[in-house]
């Protein structure tokens, strides 16, 4: 193998609400019990942009984000079995600087870190931890209290890699909604696993071919009423739809999903309800549950994922469990942005780029960067009005990082002297929005 740097390029987020930044950071080093991965691909998910924009999950700072990694194994810790060096796995970051993704190098827990066959590429192999381990925490995890209202759980099946699990539930329906998202074509293949049949499912219909390689037995336009989809429901099967995984979990989606869902039975999402409480309180019997993808923690999360990886590798190389359809984006970290810009309004597919393709050049000095013109927004289809709020809320986000920097006095010494100017200078020019 290759000789392990000490330092690597990373894609960090310096502050919250900053932008996402090229960075050279540390390598992380592996410990006991864990291993080191060379991240060769890692796939976009909406939760890295909501990380920036929405400030979540992340609270000191610098940070790095990115969840779904695909790589080699460079180093195996102390205590660990059945990994060696060269190995080709995929794993889940858990929202931490060394398990992330963003970066050339990423510490990985083997419990829930799988092999993937050679006739996988690292691209799509790195479409596999987020999308999987949703779709099955949300159809068999079990244990979990119920919430007030929502619980933080699942459908409560029994999985199929359980004695007596695969096939259990053959003659029995199964509905999603938006099964070519990412999470919805791993929700078909486990339900295929399952035995679910018929597996009824909304889509585009230009998807519907693929959506039925993986197991969907009909394919519903997604732009159907809901009277509309009763309908074609009614021409399927006659038996009562005990469960629905909602992988769009839009608030139309959640209320024709609630409707169709048969009393005793649960919805499944992946974003929390939208579904009025008073409806709620009025059907008490239907069972709404949110699925939360993370393999890592809590407990239970892990304990499933643990099982789950521990055949992962077999159903790959069988062919049981494919992965999503990919676009590879270029540029390496530096097209993370990009990217992350195209999923807020596209969450059809997965978006994998190659960290180690990442430009080498140096960043240019802070007091360049800083002193640098950076382009307005686009204001041409916006009312004066709307331009406004966008323009102070930009200028707002921009006065709190620099002040941040501020109050670190200890990061603020550490700047050159030119840059500690340009700050200074960008800080006096945003003193009139507090006029």
């Amino acid at each position: 193998m290759s000789v392990i740097p000490t330092i690597q390029k990373a894609l960090v987020l310096p502050a919250k609400y900053a932008e996402y930044a090229v960075r050279t950071v540390p390598v992380p080093r592996p410990g006991p019990g864990q291993l080191l991965i060379k991240v060769r691909a890692v796939a976009l998910n909406p939760v890295d942009w909501k990380i920036q924009k929405n400030g979540i999950l992340y609270h000191e700072f610098p940070a790095i984000a990115g969840s779904d990694i695909a790589g080699t194994v460079e180093e195996v810790g102390e205590g660990v079995q059945g990994f060696a060096l060269g190995d080709r796995v995929i794993v889940q970051g858990a929202f931490t600087i060394p398990t992330s993704g963003f970066q050339q190098y990423a510490v990985a827990n083997p419990a829930v870190t799988a092999k993937i066959p050679d006739n996988l590429s690292f691209e799509q192999g790195a479409t596999i931890p987020v999308g999987l381990i949703t779709a099955a925490l949300g159809l068999y995890t079990r244990g979990l209290p119920p919430g007030k209202e929502l619980d933080h759980g699942s459908a409560g099946l029994q999985a199929p890699w359980e004695e007596g699990g695969r096939g259990k539930y053959t003659g029995k329906p199964f509905f999603v909604f938006g099964a070519a998202s990412s999470v919805g074509q791993f929700v078909v293949q486990l339900a295929r696993l399952s035995g679910f049949s018929p597996i009824i499912a909304t889509a585009s219909p230009h998807n519907a071919d693929f959506l039925r390689s993986l197991g969907v037995t009909h394919v519903l336009d997604r732009k159907l009423s809901l009277e509309q989809l009763r309908a074609e429901i009614a021409k399927i099967t006659n038996e009562p739809l005990d469960i629905i995984y909602d992988a769009v979990s839009l608030p139309e989606t959640q209320l024709a999903a609630y409707e169709l869902l048969e009393p005793g039975g649960t919805l499944v999402l992946v974003l929390y309800s939208a579904i009025p409480a008073e409806k709620l309180a009025s059907e008490p019997k239907k069972r709404v549950v949110k699925a939360y993808g993370q393999a890592n923690f809590p407990q239970e999360n892990f304990a499933v994922a643990a099982v789950l990886y521990k055949h992962l590798t077999a159903w790959l190389e069988e062919g049981a469990i494919k992965p999503n359809r990919v676009e590879v984006l270029p540029g390496g970290l530096e097209g993370i942005t990009e990217g992350l810009e195209r999923l807020r309004t596209d969450r059809s597919h997965p978006l994998p780029v190659r960290p180690t393709s990442t430009s080498t050049s140096a960043p240019k000095p802070l007091a360049e960067r800083l002193s640098a013109p950076r382009p307005l927004p686009d204001f041409k289809r916006k009312s004066a009005e709307d331009a406004k709020g966008i323009l102070l809320k930009k200028v707002h986000a921009t006065a709190d990082r620099f002040q941040a920097i501020f109050d670190k006095k200890h990061l603020f010494d550490r700047l050159d002297g030119e840059s500690q100017k340009a700050l200074h200078r960008l800080a006096d020019q945003l003193n009139w929005v507090d006029d």
